[in-house]
């Protein structure tokens, strides 16, 4: 080949990079590709992108008032863990920082007593002692960290070089692109007749038959994942969000990138939980909210986070 002919090669080679750059600048965000590609590079390891765009949270037909009017929303693109923050990881967390938690201080932590069928105040239960004083973390490595306050998760975010998830983030990703859904997959329960996500199976608080494989959390993952992704959105253990919590804010939250209320007195907890019976409730849906104290610790509750772009 010609110098010439070389030359000009190369210039088409380059024209057509620089179109591409462009065209890639100009495609609207929520139709770029939601694949984590160059994660790694970018410290975004185990996450998932959730592309911009406006979605529909809430639900009109919920006999729960917090849970209406819905709403459309706007977001921003951001990054989300795939799945909820694990022990192993809480553990290195603890190791590079000698991080003590809320329940450590004080001495004790909410677990479900299932001999009395209800929740109790267990001395020395706390993360590394989910059950009681007397369990252990052996084997449960990759399970969800519990015991958890949202003064804990926000501390492991900040270490992590994240954040706790907004709630609206937190809807918009649990969602998986679906509009007007339940659940990850949709609206019915059990499509295949098959438990879909970790929850109390049978009459609560009398028997978990364990139909779904567990009796108490399971390892991160244990279910198929969402259409973005995302495993135990639903169910597994309930999930801190960023936000302050109050009853009546859908009435006044704003369309784009809502912030949550300035100021109350509980932090707004997603998701459900194993203690989640899967019928007569409405928590272990995408769209049910609950909140709590920022101090509160209990067996079921845990966290993860989120990066912006």
């Amino acid at each position: 080949m010609k110098k010439s002919e070389q030359l000009g090669l190369g210039v088409m080679i380059l024209l057509g990079v620089g179109l591409g750059v462009v065209a890639w600048q100009w495609l609207p965000a929520a139709r770029r590709p939601t694949a984590s590609i160059g994660a790694s590079e970018r410290g975004f390891d185990g996450m998932v992108r959730i592309p911009g765009g406006t979605f529909r949270m809430g639900n009109d037909f919920s006999d729960r008032s917090e849970i209406r009017p819905a709403h459309d929303v706007t977001l921003d693109s951001f990054w989300i863990d795939r799945d909820e923050v694990t022990n192993r990881q809480f553990a290195a967390f603890v190791q590079a920082t000698g991080y003590i938690t809320t329940a450590q201080r004080r001495g004790w932590s909410h677990v479900f007593d299932r001999q009395k069928k209800r929740w109790v105040e267990c001395a020395g239960a706390d993360w590394l002692h989910p059950g009681g004083p007397d369990t252990s973390l052996d084997n449960r490595d990759d399970h969800p960290v519990v015991h958890i306050s949202w003064f804990d998760a926000s501390a492991y975010a900040r270490w992590a070089g994240k954040r706790l998830p907004t709630e609206a983030q937190w809807e918009c990703a649990a969602r998986g692109g679906l509009r007007d859904a339940d659940y990850p997959w949709g609206t019915n329960r059990q499509p295949d007749g098959r438990p879909r996500s970790n929850t109390w199976q049978g009459w609560f608080p009398d028997e978990d038959t364990g139909e779904d494989g567990h009796r108490g959390p399971a390892p991160v993952g244990a279910f198929g994942p969402s259409g973005y992704g995302l495993n135990d959105t639903v169910g597994n253990v309930w999930e801190w969000c960023a936000d302050w919590y109050a009853a009546d804010y859908y009435d006044r939250s704003p369309i784009e990138e809502p912030p949550g209320p300035d100021k109350s007195d509980s932090r707004v907890c997603r998701g459900g939980a194993w203690t989640t019976p899967p019928t007569g409730s409405h928590d272990a849906t995408v769209w049910a909210r609950a909140g709590r104290e920022p101090d509160f610790t209990r067996e079921d509750l845990g966290f993860r986070c989120v990066h912006s772009e």
